[in-house]
């Protein structure tokens, strides 16, 4: 008989513990592009690539655990949760750590030079967005004591509160993402036209953090009106 994989016996504890773990390994590699941009801002490409890097790794470990989970993910219900719902979750926190990826990729591919003016905004906008995933995060962590006391009860007001402040931080990028492209407008005369583009395109990817953490959110909405 092959031996049986470590998820494996995390089931056997939590039906949420293998999710709160994917969830952890994308928060770190998140945590990496604040400090990637800052060594970005300042043209040290050496350090730019070495937390790309470890972006990169970091994802694969994430993407590791997605295949581990979902190899060993039981056939009908968790508990109080479904199988679909576990798995939407999952895939959406793929993508976050495949949106750092592909940010931090690009930009180093490119040795993207953001004017100077955009740095002030540029850094409130990743590091807004970087706050919500690490609320998605609080939020798939409080899964396990929602499961535990069933859904009911002061645990579900915990969950609706950590929900109710994702919003208002997506929100809140929203805004920073106006300013962010109104300024880049403002200047796009004076740029090559191909920098432009990909500026352009890198604020999107920046603000889909923010965006997918949000739909993790909706995600753990429904698994809580079911």
């Amino acid at each position: 008989m092959p031996p049986k994989s470590y998820f494996f016996d995390l089931f056997g504890k939590s039906p949420v513990r293998p999710l709160q773990l994917h969830a952890e390994k994308v928060q770190t590699c998140v945590a990496e592009l604040p400090g990637f941009m800052a060594a970005v801002f300042a043209q040290d490409w050496a350090q730019a690539e070495a937390r790309r890097n470890r972006i990169a790794e970091l994802e694969h470990e994430a993407d590791l655990l997605k295949k581990d989970l979902r190899r060993h993910l039981p056939k009908g219900m968790m508990l109080a949760m479904s199988r679909r719902d576990v798995l939407e979750a999952l895939t959406i926190q793929d993508g976050i750590a495949n949106t750092t990826k592909d940010i931090a990729g690009l930009i180093l591919g490119r040795r993207m030079l953001f004017p100077d003016v955009l740095h002030p905004l540029l850094h409130d906008f990743i590091t807004r967005c970087t706050e919500a995933t690490t609320q998605a995060s609080r939020a798939v962590h409080e899964l396990e004591d929602l499961v535990e006391t069933g859904f009911r009860g002061h645990e579900v007001d915990v969950m609706e509160s950590l929900l109710n402040e994702l919003d208002a931080i997506e929100h809140d990028t929203d805004r920073i993402q106006v300013k962010v492209r109104a300024e880049l407008f403002a200047m796009e005369r004076t740029l090559p036209p191909v920098d432009v583009i990909f500026m352009y395109r890198i604020i999107d990817e920046i603000g889909d953090l923010a965006n997918l953490s949000q739909r993790v959110g909706s995600r753990l909405r429904l698994m809580l009106a079911h």
